[in-house]
């Protein structure tokens, strides 16, 4: 049990390390490139920090679990959303530029409404899974050129 709980440790404090390596690292990024730190965080953190999810829901889609994919898709945006986000508004408040709320925030909202839209008969088909897939790669494009 000992050997558990001292892993366990371990492993949050490499993962917290390693985390702020990261993020450091990309915030260097931003800066010697010149692109706004909102998109790097969208592309580099975003994938970077969801890769572990997609492989977790590609193996368990792919185990016939679809149950455990569909749950951690939605369990993260919840997470990410609600308690992320709130943690850290108590730790410093966070302010938010207009542009990103008129240019993102319309978009998250068609993004949530499209995946209630394809959820409606409680079955992502894969078409709708290749809508998702075009539209995620039409943002993360759209959003590269505008250099937010």
């Amino acid at each position: 049990m000992f050997l558990h709980v001292l892993a366990l440790l371990l492993g949050l404090a490499l993962l917290c390390w390693s985390a702020d390596r990261f993020v450091e690292g990309t915030a260097a990024v931003a800066k010697n490139l010149g692109v706004p730190p909102l998109l790097i965080g969208m592309v580099i953190v975003g994938f970077g920090t969801s890769a572990p999810e997609m492989v977790v829901s590609a193996i368990a889609s792919w185990q016939g679990n679809s149950g455990i994919a569909i749950g951690n898709a939605y369990g993260s945006n919840i997470v990410n959303i609600a308690l992320i986000l709130g943690v850290v508004a108590i730790i410093r408040p966070i302010t938010v530029h207009s542009r990103v709320l008129t240019k993102e925030l319309p978009i998250l909202t068609l993004v949530t409404g499209y995946a209630l839209l394809a959820t409606r008969d409680m079955e992502i088909t894969r078409l709708e899974g290749w809508v998702h897939l075009a539209g995620f790669a039409g943002l993360t494009g759209w959003s590269v050129m505008q250099g937010l």
